[in-house]
Parts: C-alpha cells; structure tokens; sequence
C-alpha cells in the first residue's frame, strides 16, 4: 500500500439549503472516487436547512450530519473537522457543496501534505498555476485583495486567495480546529491564528466555477459590513497573537 493509499481522507461538504443541487453535487465526488488513487469518504454537514435538503440527502443515503439549527459556515465547518477527529482522518478537505470547487483538484491540495511539505493547503483562484477561469466578481476581487495585503502587513505570510473555501488540512490541523475555529469569518481569520501555532500554509493552484445552485448571502451592503468586520478582526487577532480566533 503506497502512503497515498494509506491516508484516510474526508471531505467535509458544509451545505445550508441545497437540496436542489446536493445529490448532483456528490455523484461527481462518488464518480471521482472510484478512480482515485485516495482512501476518499465525505460527510454532508446539513446546516439547519430549511428547504427539503434533509429529506433529500436521506432520501438518496448520502452519509451526512443533521444540526438542529444554523450554525453558519465556521460552525458547519468545525462540526466537519470534529466528525474527522472522532472517526480518525489523517486528512480533512473542505469542500463546497453548490458545485462551486472541482474535484479534480483534489491533488494539488493533498500532495503537499502527503509529502510533509506543507500542514495546510489553501486552494487559489490567483496564483499562476491555476487554470480557474473563474475569478468571482470584480468588487470581490478587490475586497480579497485588500483582506490579503492586510493580512501580509500583519503577519508577513502572503496568502493571495484568503476567502478561499477550497481548503485541506492534517491530523494536526484537524485537532486544532476541533479545538478552535472562527465562526463568522472563518476563512481569513484562521490564517492569524494558524501562523501563531507555526502550522506550515501552502497555497496552490485550483479550479473553482461558479455556484450552480443556490443564492449567494452576501450582497452589497452585507460585502461592505463583511470587509470592515473581518478587518477589524484581522488586526485584534493579530494584537493578540492569534488567540482571538
């Protein structure tokens, strides 16, 4: 058994009313899975939904974990990294469940983690060697940009994808986010505090598209709240030397 084969993988697929697009969305991680060379799982993380997402993901025995209430992202997330805490991965993958993330990219998240190059894998639209022809909206691009440079500026650590949700961690990870992780901002501020544990962080190049089901939560007005929050929260944590989050 090579260590590629020898490491238990799961995907971690946080979903909040998607049962229009969920069982679509994990026959491409079944059919990825039966030419895989990874010991692949996935758990659905359904996160208080209120359309018919329940009733589809039993309906069709796609594995998940039903919350009784909205937790948001972070909390959808955490509960992911705690099912692969109690059932042994060596490796997590968090993975949208609207179709926005390729499957096929998988690789160039696990391997530099495979190979102890890396403890932390971020996958990036903006890198060279993505082939995303996505890139998300032009004020969103801005708005990442200004969130990377303010996290450079506060821990000298270049992430140019922060709000990247495409993301993989190892067993150390893993139990550090069991431990603790953000709730409303989850994808930037883990950086500042995954610095401060000097956790080893490598961005790579992905491929994302746009979300096939469901409504983004954030619009104008909520983009603007999000960018001066999320600021802020950037450089208390970094104050603190990464406990906040």
């Amino acid at each position: 058994m090579t260590e590629t084969e020898d490491k238990k993988i799961l995907l971690v697929i946080p979903a909040y009313n998607e049962g229009e697009g969920i069982v679509d969305n994990i026959k491409v991680v079944e059919d990825y899975k039966k030419q895989s060379p990874y010991h692949l799982d996935y758990v659905v993380i359904n996160d208080g939904s209120t359309d018919n997402e329940e009733e589809v993901l039993r309906a069709h025995n796609i594995n998940h974990v039903e919350l009784i209430q909205n937790l948001g992202i972070g909390g959808a997330v955490q509960t992911g990294y705690m099912y692969a805490f109690e059932n042994n991965y060596d490796i997590a993958v968090q993975f949208d469940g609207d179709g926005q993330h390729d499957i096929h990219s998988l690789p160039q998240l696990l391997e530099p983690i495979i190979n102890d190059e890396a403890d932390f894998t971020v996958g990036s639209r903006f890198i060279d060697d993505s082939n995303s022809e996505f890139k998300s909206s032009k004020s969103r691009q801005m708005g990442i940009k200004i969130l990377s440079f303010l996290i450079y500026t506060t821990s000298k650590i270049k992430i140019q994808d922060v709000t990247s949700g495409y993301r993989a961690g190892n067993r150390k990870v893993i139990e550090q986010f069991v431990k603790r992780y953000p709730r409303q901002y989850p994808e930037p501020e883990t950086y500042m505090h995954l610095f401060a544990q000097n956790i080893r962080v490598k961005e790579v190049g992905v491929r994302m598209f746009e979300r096939t089901t469901g409504v983004s939560s954030i619009n104008m007005i909520k983009g603007v709240n999000y960018m001066i929050s999320v600021s802020l929260s950037i450089i208390a944590s970094s104050l603190l030397g990464g406990e906040k989050v």
